[in-house]
């Protein structure tokens, strides 16, 4: 029976971005808080609200939003509008219910000494100041995407962006070996209003109090060395979370999904041989031409091997319209003769950590990128926006454990692809998962007494204590 920690009297108030890629490592990350004798309170838009019911051992507060998932405002095809408004709607939902948190605590004889925001929420710096409450800035990326953010208004000034068509295989001279057509920017009609959110993110961090990365120092060293002289405020780069918040808390394998997990996979995968699966997931978000699926679907029926493929509501967009199934070809799932298996939404941890996985073909979120990186996963990338790109580049030309789309993904590409990292039957397919098992040893090692994640975990702890109560 697990030991309750006992509480140190120290609150401390959480508010994730409601999306799933930024929802679980703040949850996470509030479990490995939690695990070192902090209170937890969790303030959560109405909009995406996580299941209090997972995590017992929290304090959740809703806020409204004015969203609902029936309104246009929370269509994923306008993630730009969706943080604008809710970076708006939110300030003062969010001012009000923070008073009475800080209220209550003070009632209960605790003290709240900061907050822990997303970066993205940017409104939060100047509620914060208002209750001359320190703020900490969670960055759920990595580091080496976030040098992009910094320099944006030097790549404008330089003519990388707006992006030419002529431009996009050249180098980005000051952040090598990113591509032009790597830079982290979104399809949208009102690019100015992008790079706007870009500088409130980047300013917001800048005003915070100290930044936690949920990345680790032999996986983004050189990054956050770049980072720390721009921004002169403490880094605590404590990742990977998930690693550490799932052996910190037998309460933290509950499921922060959004969307319900199919675990009729893992019985499934328990059928096959190690390392001959190719496991396909594109995160909560992406959306895929019926012409590029069916490139995908014909290139996993003739690599031969078997693969686990995630398709969920959404994904496929077909003449501007969303698919209500998946468009295959007559007889497509017949002929694979039980080689495919598909589901709307994976339990992705238990997947990649399974031995019959062999690879990940995957969009390169965070998230992703790092459990595929603690499995010693090697990566097929398929980036679509944003820091996707700058990840997947890294991925295939930085760390060198996984293959990237250059251009149009056809079926020949994919099984050539597959066949590379499942059967590792060529000199560089070898070498990366060579290169990728030794990652794994590495984020293993950075979370274990000593390592880099650990110290860091402790001089965030002391941080937060030495924040003094106001009178």
């Amino acid at each position: 029976m697990r030991m309750e920690k006992q509480r140190n009297g120290v609150r401390l108030v959480l508010l994730p971005l409601p999306f799933q890629g930024h929802i679980n490592p703040m949850l996470h990350l509030a479990n490995i808080l939690y695990s070192k004798g902090f209170s937890i309170t969790i303030i959560h838009t109405t909009f995406n609200s996580p299941n209090p019911l997972n995590y017992p051992h929290f304090t959740f507060c809703p806020i409204q939003d004015g969203i609902t998932t029936q309104s246009d405002d929370s269509s994923s095809l306008n993630l730009l509008h969706l943080i604008i408004l809710l970076n708006i709607r939110c300030v003062t939902p969010f001012r009000d219910m923070l008073a009475k948190v800080i209220s209550d605590a003070r009632d209960n004889k605790e003290h709240v000494a900061c907050l822990i925001s997303d970066g993205l929420f940017y409104f939060t710096q100047g509620v914060s100041n208002t209750f001359e409450l320190p703020r900490i800035a969670l960055r759920e990326g990595g580091a080496s995407s976030f040098v992009p953010f910094v320099l944006f208004p030097l790549l404008i000034d330089r003519g990388y962006i707006p992006i030419q068509d002529s431009q996009l295989e050249e180098t980005v001279t000051e952040i090598p070996p990113l591509k032009v057509k790597d830079l982290p920017l979104i399809d949208t009609k009102e690019p100015e209003k992008y790079y706007k959110e870009l500088s409130n993110l980047v300013e917001g961090t800048k005003a915070s109090c100290g930044v936690i990365w949920n990345s680790f120092e032999d996986l983004e060293s050189s990054p956050l060395s770049y980072l720390r002289q721009e921004f002169q405020i403490p880094f605590f780069p404590i990742g990977p979370f998930h690693k550490y918040s799932s052996s910190s808390l037998s309460s933290s394998s509950s499921s922060s999904s959004l969307l319900t997990q199919d675990q009729s996979c893992i019985s499934w995968l328990d059928r096959h041989k190690p390392n001959s699966v190719i496991y396909v997931s594109f995160g909560s978000l992406a959306a895929i031409t019926a012409a590029k699926f069916l490139e995908i679907a014909w290139g996993l029926a003739s690599s031969m091997h078997p693969f686990l493929w995630v398709i969920r509501k959404g994904m496929v967009i077909d003449d501007g319209k969303e698919c209500l199934d998946p468009p295959f070809p007559a007889g497509f799932i017949d002929n694979l003769e039980g080689r495919g298996y598909i589901v709307k939404w994976a339990p992705q941890q238990e997947v990649l950590a399974h031995k019959a996985v062999g690879a990940f073909w995957t969009h390169c979120g965070w998230n992703s990128t790092l459990e595929s990186i603690c499995e010693g996963v090697p990566m097929i990338c398929m980036p679509f926006f944003t820091d996707q790109k700058v990840n997947a580049r890294y991925v295939s030309s930085v760390w060198k454990i996984g293959v990237q789309f250059e251009g149009e993904v056809k079926r020949e590409e994919v099984v050539k692809m597959i066949r590379g990292l499942i059967e590792g039957n060529n000199k560089e397919g070898s070498q990366i998962r060579e290169r990728v098992l030794d990652l794994k040893e590495k984020a293993r090692v950075s979370w274990n007494h000593g390592g880099s994640s650990y110290t860091y975990l402790d001089a965030l702890v002391n941080f937060i204590l030495s924040f003094e109560p106001k009178r």
